[in-house]
């Protein structure tokens, strides 16, 4: 993802100035694991910088329109993402034993020497959490046949019959079916 640098200004000077923030990235897609994502419309955000006092909090909405392969089929499968972005830059690192232990983990970036932040971290994170793990074209998939590879959504290949056969005869409480408990 490219850089979104933000110079801080007078506008954040004090302690509860906010500045809005919104803008449009030209990204083409991304990577999460194996899958490859396309981005067709690129990404928006729209975010509210506020000064805490002891540093810049980032919040907003990050929102784009995904194209991927489905993980059933291999056809395209589109969704959209809205991603919460929230983000906390601090002006100065804490000294160690500083923090609280609650606080140990915080997860926090710093404002860099020539005052300025880059959201691109924020951003990346916000649309790599709000992808789904696993990706359909519709909730239904049928997916592919695992004897000939035909795409059960679009045609029935006719081995149907032939997968449930295998399947029955290769569970484990198969032999159950031939047991006669005296019933006529």
């Amino acid at each position: 993802m490219q850089s979104v640098r933000i110079d801080l200004d007078a506008r954040l000077k004090n302690p509860g100035d906010t500045l809005p923030f919104a803008g449009h990235l030209d990204e083409t897609g991304y990577s999460l694991g194996d899958h490859d994502f396309e981005l067709p419309e690129g990404i928006d955000y729209d975010l509210v910088l506020t000064n805490a006092g002891e540093g810049i909090l980032a919040t907003g909405m990050l929102r784009a329109h995904v194209v991927g392969a489905c993980d059933r089929c291999l056809d395209p499968a589109e969704f959209d993402v809205d991603g919460e972005v929230d983000e906390y830059y601090l002006f100065e690192q804490p000294a160690e034993g500083e923090l609280g232990d609650d606080e140990d983990e915080m997860d926090f970036s710093l404002v860099s020497a020539d005052g300025s932040i880059d959201l691109e971290e924020a951003l990346n994170s916000a649309l790599l959490m709000e992808t789904p793990f696993v990706v359909l074209c519709h909730p239904d998939c049928k997916g592919l046949c695992p004897v000939c590879g035909a795409n059960l959504n679009h045609e029935d290949c006719g081995h149907a019959a032939q997968i449930e056969e295998e399947r029955l005869a290769s569970s484990p409480f198969a032999k159950l079916r031939d047991l006669n408990l005296g019933e006529e």
